[in-house]
């Protein structure tokens, strides 16, 4: 039987919740038919009308007339966005003007036909709920690495899970390849797959760090979902996170430095997940964290003589000091490149084996350091190797008037890295294992400060690389990968 009764006083069987309840228009008084027999609820006759390709729940649920968040619905007929439900709502409104009838509440995820205001049921409509909320059972997040089966989108494209574009909104590549990597380091995925890991920590009040975790949640949801409408994903929402709360540090208008992102996004997720300084207080520190002793000594000053120098360096002043170090990534320093041409006049690229890169951490090589006042002699020492260890090679050199980039070509295997080699024997003797494989490489092309960012990323059920630049995925050859100029590296360790 038919229910009639004022707008503002809406009173069912089954409660309309706050978010679906049109209190954003308490002066309308005009009464609002509420169908309510089961018949209506299942059977809608506008179903057809649904265009599966105009949905797309990657941009923030902002209504399009009011750009409110509040008691948002989408028109599943032209992929708008709008406020309300009840009569004088601009979802109302643009039922009757367009004669769109079929709409999702973005929070509730329950459908609704306008303007005669009742909920559907319908199981043919579950693949747009999966579509705004992708679910991954367990037993799916295990089989991921070891599935081969492709998935077809709206369109008939076909596409593998996890190999899908990221829309660059205007320059922020910097980002998509961070994010691009990060979605393929298995236990960080895997975390933030399953929501009912982070949903529930407890944030202090007026703190927005848990928004930042929720989004790249959705994110690593989107990515992996093997039921995408289309192969790509845009990271918008995700990208308002990181702007809100770097406090526009990192904004997708300009240009920015992967390495400064990573870093700042790493220890954001770790403080988000409520982690310390234990090694393994949340997610970030279980899989990155690794540690170092750090040897330094002052230099005496240059203009004493040999016998004055040796009398300074015997003051605890001058004495080695060690301080041990955790790092979420390891800075590795490229040679300068050569000032000579050859004689076809063009620069001659230089190379280096990675091997001699990560020499600088085997507790014995000294690097100068300077400060404003002191120049000190340090060397590094690793004692604790992560899970997946990150190298950072370190291309641009900054000043006052101009960055410049070093273009050495590093030569590293993709698999096979044996990490221990750069390890005292009494380091080495601690790890059951040291050997790593590269699961991504984030590279730059160009100039300095003009230049693009692409990454290369293992699919692991079936061992192919594949090369990402924004919308653009193809596939590469492993030998490819090795001559690009590679700026950041995540290596996983063999099990």
């Amino acid at each position: 039987m038919d229910e009639q009764q004022p707008t503002k006083k809406i009173k069912l069987e089954d409660p309309v919740s706050t978010a679906d309840s049109n209190h954003d228009n308490e002066e309308d008084s005009k009464p609002v038919v509420i169908k309510k027999d089961k018949d209506s609820n299942r059977l809608c006759p506008y179903l057809d009308t649904i265009n599966r390709q105009y949905l797309d729940f990657d941009f923030e649920k902002l209504c399009s007339v009011s750009l409110t968040r509040i008691n948002v619905y989408a028109c599943l007929v032209c992929g708008k966005y709008f406020q309300g439900r009840g009569t004088n709502t601009h979802a109302y409104t643009h039922s009757v003007a367009e004669s769109h009838h079929v709409f999702l509440n973005l929070h509730t995820l329950k459908f609704y036909c306008l303007p005669d205001n009742y909920e559907i049921i319908d199981s043919s409509l579950d693949d747009i709920k999966y579509l705004l909320n992708p679910i991954f059972t367990t037993e799916q997040i295990h089989a991921m690495d070891n599935s081969t089966k492709l998935s077809r989108a709206i369109d008939g494209t076909l596409y593998i899970p996890g190999i899908v574009g990221l829309n660059n909104i205007k320059a922020n590549d910097y980002c998509n390849v961070v994010l691009q990597a990060l979605s393929h380091v298995k236990p960080l995925r895997d975390y933030f797959l399953r929501e009912e890991n982070y949903n529930k920590v407890k944030r202090p009040p007026g703190d927005s760090t848990y928004l930042l975790v929720s989004r790249f949640g959705e994110l690593q949801r989107k990515l992996w979902n093997p039921r995408n409408f289309k192969v790509h994903v845009s990271p918008h929402e995700m990208l308002q996170a990181v702007v809100l709360w770097s406090h526009k540090k990192f904004q997708f208008t300009q240009q920015g430095d992967p390495i400064d992102f990573l870093s700042w996004f790493l220890n954001e997720l770790h403080r988000a997940l409520n982690g310390t300084k234990k090694r393994k207080s949340s997610i970030i520190f279980k899989t990155f964290l690794g540690s170092m002793k750090i040897y330094s000594r002052k230099i005496p000053p240059t203009d004493l003589d040999e016998k004055q120098k040796w009398q300074l360096m015997q003051t605890p002043e001058y004495q080695e000091q060690e301080q041990e170090s955790p790092f979420l990534y390891l800075t590795c320093d490229l040679p300068a490149p050569p000032l000579f041409i050859d004689e076809l006049r063009e620069n001659i690229i230089p190379q280096v084996n990675l091997y001699q890169l990560l020499m600088k951490f085997n507790g014995q090589s000294e690097k100068e350091c300077k400060t404003y006042k002191e120049n000190f002699m340090r060397r590094y020492e690793i004692t604790q190797l992560p899970p997946f260890l990150i190298l950072y090679i370190k291309r641009f050199t900054k000043n006052t008037f101009f960055v410049e980039k070093n273009p050495t070509i590093v030569n590293f295997p993709v698999k096979n890295v044996d990490f221990g080699e750069f390890l005292t024997p009494e380091n080495r003797a601690k790890h059951k294992r040291t050997i790593y494989d590269l699961v991504a490489n984030i590279v730059h092309d160009g100039e300095p400060t003009k230049g693009t960012y692409r990454v290369h990323i293992l699919q692991k059920s079936t061992g192919k690389w594949y090369e990402m630049q924004d919308l653009h995925v193809i596939d590469i050859l492993p030998q490819m990968i090795t001559l690009t100029e590679a700026y950041i590296q995540i290596y996983e360790l063999r099990a």
